[in-house]
């Protein structure tokens, strides 16, 4: 659940999802249950909800298990209240960090989070320090394997619901959207029976940063750091 969209990237969070699709499936819960606290826990008068639920299938999570989740978050048992903070700073090689927390216990995750940057090399900064760097998007990707459909067909159907852009290279489509469109361009296209790899509102980098092989360990370590710690719910980089 990090980084932006290109496709090594998908595939490498879904090898890291099958290995640890446990906390994968936690961390979706804690973002239900977000959602539901939010706005209740009927997905037709919810969209953050009915957005996270899309998240929750594009990280292949049985509908049983999101039933589940969002009967606990509406249920008596649901009280631990949790608080969303966003952390910015420089990694490695001065690649710039977005993370995205969800948490119980605020000091606690700053410590773990600072931390984990103080070792990398790399430090957090104040609010807004990296964020101008990065747009708020709408992003869906599908794999074209699992689709018959044409790119014109796809590109039509996003478009005409208020998609900004279409790519597509040998393994998918990316579509891109304003934040405030992407439910419909995402309901439109679930409509049409299509599966998505990816498909939630994240931090779309606006440059990027090259990296050389010592960079890029250096750099996917610490990822790999932070989104094992379990008040994370998202990693955003600017690493190309």
């Amino acid at each position: 659940m990090s980084g932006h969209s290109k496709w090594h990237n998908i595939q490498a969070k879904k090898g890291k999802a099958d290995a640890a699709r446990g906390k994968i499936f936690t961390k979706l819960g804690r973002e239900i249950l977000l959602a539901v606290k939010q706005g209740g826990p009927d997905p037709a008068g919810n969209s953050k909800l009915k957005d996270v639920i899309a998240k929750c299938k594009a990280n292949n999570m049985p509908n049983d298990t999101i039933q589940n989740a969002i009967k606990k978050a509406s249920g008596e048992g649901s009280n631990k209240t949790y608080e969303e903070i966003t952390y910015e700073g420089y990694g490695p090689m001065g690649v710039a960090f977005i993370v995205e927390t969800s948490t119980d216990n605020k000091n606690r995750t700053a410590a773990d989070v600072r931390h984990l940057f103080d070792k990398a090399g790399g430090n957090l900064g104040t609010t807004g320090c990296v964020s101008y760097m990065f747009n708020k998007k709408g992003v869906i990707v599908i794999d074209k394997t699992t689709t018959t459909m044409t790119e014109d067909d796809i590109m039509m159907i996003a478009l005409d619901n208020g998609a900004e852009d279409v790519q597509s290279d040998d393994e998918c489509y990316e579509i891109t959207t304003d934040p405030a469109d992407f439910s419909a361009v995402r309901e439109a296209l679930e409509n049409q029976g299509l599966e998505f790899e990816e498909a939630e509102v994240q931090m779309v980098p606006t440059t990027t940063v090259p990296l050389d092989s010592d960079g890029e360990e250096k750099v996917q370590r610490l990822i790999d750091s932070l989104e094992d710690l379990d008040d994370v719910m998202n990693v955003y980089h600017n690493w190309e």
